[in-house]
């Protein structure tokens, strides 16, 4: 078994962990403390619903700086945009450490908090999808499903630092000192966080595929119109099948850590530990998925995932009602590891091959962002809301993911193939010349 990880790879995936930080630090803060600083009240479900609002604010960004810097970036590179994202990122997430509370400067705390999530959600929108295409630009056929994978993992790395972060703090500090200046410490160092990344992304070669298209004289100026002009079917079953990794990913990584706190009445430290497992092992179950799909295709492992995760989303709230820790783990890892990273995985490589490289990049974000903000930006919240209507069960939330991960399985479905297809287009066109 051979893996072969280029350098552009190792730069775009160590970029990637430093600027997801910030996006994941905002995650975990929303459940376990934002409620109590930025929107303090006597009812708790309130409370949490108005964080998880600002929480999905973000995501309804990401499609807008998605598009924007999509079409930039299919017009004047990738490397540039990344650069771009990364001081959007960095530079709203300290800003966000130096937000007053409620109590203090009143609701000024709370609007401040939106726009600077609404400046951060328009970075993340760009910042993926440019990380992975860039990794996959520079593979051969043989590795591109590893390294379109690999930045992923750069993903888990970020949560992980984010939520190692919050763990020490809340578990080291007092709680009220905790929730007064204890977790700013945790978006402060983003500023750190935001110089090494432009360090580290300064090393990273142009992509060699939109070099070669922009030394032709092929970037198209308008990158959406030839989106869809040319790949217009594509673009609603690729969005379908975006809903998958959001559901596996947002419902145990935000909302089941604040279902298990306040439903289940278990510490936060479980779940919390529980993701921190979840993404340690990601580092292995991220490649390797990645390099699975280069051997046997992009759906079937995308598949597997989608339909692993279909069949968990009851047994998932059955372990995490147990309130055993081990029991619990088991079921933040199944779903948010395994499930979630065979089709991350293989998304990942799939939206590098499913669009031509002169709108590559426009078509990747605009395929990911609705649907992130759709589905994943207002799944923590929905899932409280209905959580809420069934009095604290859990049956109408796990029905409802069930849906959506019937959705995503249909729109791979009905996708075709795409491992070796860039490869194929490219001989033919030598062949033809």
């Amino acid at each position: 078994m051979t893996f072969r990880i280029n350098k552009a790879t190792v730069g775009a995936t160590v970029g990637t962990a430093l600027e997801w930080y910030d996006f994941s630090l905002y995650a975990t803060a929303s459940a376990l403390v934002f409620p109590a600083v930025f929107f303090p009240t006597d009812d708790a479900l309130t409370a949490t619903l108005a964080s998880f609002a600002t929480f999905a604010v973000g995501f309804f960004a990401r499609p807008i700086g998605g598009v924007i810097i999509g079409n930039l970036g299919d017009r004047y590179g990738r490397r540039q945009m990344l650069f771009l994202t990364l001081l959007l990122m960095g530079i709203s997430s300290t800003l966000i450490g130096l937000i007053p509370s409620a109590t203090a400067i009143g609701v000024a705390a709370p609007i401040l908090l939106v726009v600077l999530r609404v400046l951060q959600g328009f970075g993340a929108g760009g910042e993926y999808a440019g990380a992975t295409l860039l990794a996959a630009e520079h593979s051969g056929e043989s590795s591109r499903g590893l390294n379109a994978a690999i930045p992923g993992a750069g993903n888990a790395a970020g949560a992980l630092l984010a939520t190692g972060v919050l763990t020490v703090l809340n578990a080291t500090l007092p709680q009220e000192a905790f929730l007064s200046w204890g977790w700013r410490i945790a978006f402060l160092l983003s500023i750190v966080v935001c110089v090494v990344g432009i360090v580290i992304r300064l090393r990273v070669p142009e992509s060699p595929e939109f070099a070669e298209t922009k030394a032709e004289g092929a970037v198209a100026r308008v990158a959406i119109r030839e989106l869809f002009r040319s790949a217009g079917r594509r673009i609603p079953l690729a969005m379908l099948a975006s809903i998958g990794p959001n559901v596996a990913s947002y419902l145990p990584s935000v909302y089941a850590i604040t279902y298990l706190t306040t439903i289940v009445g278990a510490p936060a430290w479980i779940g919390l530990t529980g993701i921190l497992i979840g993404n340690l092992l990601k580092f292995v179950t991220i490649p390797t998925a990645g390099w699975i799909s280069d051997r046997v295709g992009r759906r079937p492992v995308f598949l597997a995932g989608a339909i692993g995760a279909a069949v968990l989303i009851y047994p998932f709230f059955f372990l995490l009602n147990t309130g055993t820790p081990l029991l619990i783990w088991i079921a933040l890892v199944l779903v948010f590891t395994f499930c979630n990273d065979a089709m991350l995985a293989a998304q990942s490589g799939f939206m590098s091959e499913l669009f031509d490289v002169r709108y590559r990049y426009t078509g990747v974000t605009f395929s990911r962002e609705i649907t992130g903000a759709l589905v994943g930006g207002t799944l923590p919240f929905v899932a409280a809301a209905l959580t809420g209507a069934a009095g604290g069960q859990f049956w109408l939330v796990a029905l409802y993911c069930l849906v959506l991960m019937v959705l995503a399985a249909i729109g791979m479905f009905f996708l075709p193939e795409t491992r070796g297809l860039v490869a194929g287009t490219r001989t033919r066109a030598t062949t033809a010349a």
